[in-house]
């Protein structure tokens, strides 16, 4: 089954409030996980650290520090508890990425099974030493790298201890958002030579790229969301709202029904429909007794309850066996 993965990120603003309510905007929506992020400012940059531009872009402060951003968007230890516990009343599966090897220890002793890897650490060894470590399913994003990159952080987590085939590669652009012509999705299948599964983290504007990663075969979709574009944040303005993330929802449990298998064959849903929508060989005229069936007597017509028109040749030549009226259908 394909997996929605509803990303929080950093969109609560450091409230746990909101927090919870983005845990309900995920779960009302049908999603299998909501992920937020877990890092200690102070692990995860140093002081002088400057804002990406698209930060800048969508913050507007005049404060250029990263270090100061992401103070004012941790979730302390004991969010993280209500939230879990949240998650569990609301029948949604809690995820969160860490940023820093503290925080991943925390999010081990908290029980996290499934460790989502971001762009920026694919190529943090020691980060992926640590993660490989425990074995467990790990989702690996691959914004900013090239094919040699990614094979690089496979290797490392497989020959620290990661196996292969628990271990899914989302294609994803870390643009924010991503413009379409830079979306380059085909590369999500070409993750497909390097084992495991794959899928997409997305961060355009809008449900289509997410929909058509379902129909080219993603096994996980990532995708952030937010109460509301309008918030102040890094991430907001690049985020689906929660009418829009339950539509894209909606659309690729859709589309995942619609894949089926790759037998073609007629379904239950169809077979009926035989019997109207194609034709018979049919008299287009009165046909005597004895007279030699030809392209000039003959036609098809619906339905298709007779002798079928593939048939055509094997008819033609033949002597009708009795009378046949125009429109009748004919019989051997």
């Amino acid at each position: 089954m394909l997996r929605i993965i509803a990303e929080a990120g950093v969109n609560h603003n450091g409230s746990l409030e909101t927090a919870m309510k983005l845990v309900d905007a995920a779960a009302d929506a049908g999603a299998d996980y909501v992920k937020f992020q877990t890092f200690k400012a102070e692990n995860l940059v140093t002081k002088d650290a400057r804002k990406a531009e698209y930060q800048k872009r969508n913050i507007g402060d005049a404060d250029d520090s990263q270090l100061a951003m992401l103070k004012r968007l941790e979730l302390r230890r004991e969010d993280h508890v209500k939230l879990i516990e949240h998650c569990r009343k609301r029948g949604i599966k809690f995820l969160s990425t860490a940023f820093d090897l503290e925080s991943i220890d925390f999010l081990h002793e908290l029980g996290i099974d499934v460790w989502k890897i971001p762009s920026g650490e694919i190529t943090n060894f020691p980060y992926l030493r640590k993660i490989a470590s425990y074995n467990e399913e790990v989702i690996i994003s691959t914004g900013m790298c090239d094919m040699e990159e990614v094979k690089d952080a496979v290797r490392a987590l497989h020959e620290c201890g990661n196996d292969l085939h628990k271990m899914t590669l989302l294609h994803c652009n870390t643009q924010y958002p991503t413009p379409m012509e830079d979306v380059n999705l085909r590369a999500m299948l070409s993750l497909k030579e390097l084992g495991g599964n794959i899928g997409l983290s997305d961060h355009t504007l809008g449900i289509e790229v997410p929909i058509a990663a379902a129909a080219l075969g993603a096994s996980v979709i990532e995708k952030h969301f937010t109460l509301s574009r309008n918030l102040p944040g890094p991430d907001h303005k690049a985020s689906l709202e929660p009418h829009e993330l339950k539509a894209m929802v909606s659309a690729i449990r859709n589309i995942e029904k619609a894949l089926g298998s790759e037998v073609k064959h007629p379904t239950a849903s169809e077979v009926g429909n035989k019997g109207v929508a194609r034709k018979s060989i049919v008299a287009s005229r009165h046909i005597k007794k004895g007279e030699i069936l030809t392209d000039d007597n003959m036609t098809t017509k619906r339905p298709g309850t007779g002798i079928s028109p593939m048939r055509w040749l094997e008819i033609v030549g033949t002597p009708a066996v009795r009378d046949f009226l125009p429109d009748e259908q004919i019989l051997l």
